[in-house]
């Protein structure tokens, strides 16, 4: 199954399957008609912090790249890490993850707008200013959400 959705200025592509294995997510200037599963739909609007059910195809990648991708689903919503953190843990360097980010064939489920240089943004392929646009959204609800929870207690 595939289908688009707008996100700011552009078109969020995602390629899935009946198990809810997303195989290709790209940002794109046009629509691609059909459907998107609806926790992604919720996700881009800032309803839902979580895409839950859907899967990456990374996620059970056994290369160095699949063990980057899975400290990379670690990074909780609204924060980021350096490529430097990330390389620390996985067990190599800043430039092999820098290459796994821009390999990812599921950015958004595997969060790569949240891994940043250690002086500003880094890279994001096609556009920084989509990964702007994402830490911006996750920012402003988790802020929301926050705020939310301490007038509640």
């Amino acid at each position: 199954m595939e289908g688009s959705i707008r996100f700011g200025l552009w078109f969020v592509y995602i390629s899935w399957n009946l198990d809810n294995v997303v195989s290709k997510i790209r940002f794109v200037k046009q629509s691609v008609p059909g459907p998107v599963p609806v926790s992604f739909s919720q996700y881009l609007a800032g309803k839902k912090t979580s895409l839950s059910p859907l899967k990456s195809i990374h996620e059970t990648d056994e290369t160095t790249f699949g063990q980057i991708y899975r400290q990379v689903l670690k990074i909780p919503y609204g924060e980021t890490r350096t490529y430097g953190e990330i390389a620390k843990i996985a067990g190599t360097v800043p430039r092999v993850v820098g290459m796994a980010m821009k390999r990812n064939m599921t950015p958004i489920l595997i969060p790569c707008h949240r891994v940043v240089a250690i002086k500003g943004l880094g890279g994001y392929s096609p556009d920084i200013s989509i990964k702007k646009d994402l830490l911006d959204l996750e920012a402003r609800i988790r802020k929301k959400n926050s705020a939310a929870k301490f007038q509640d207690d």
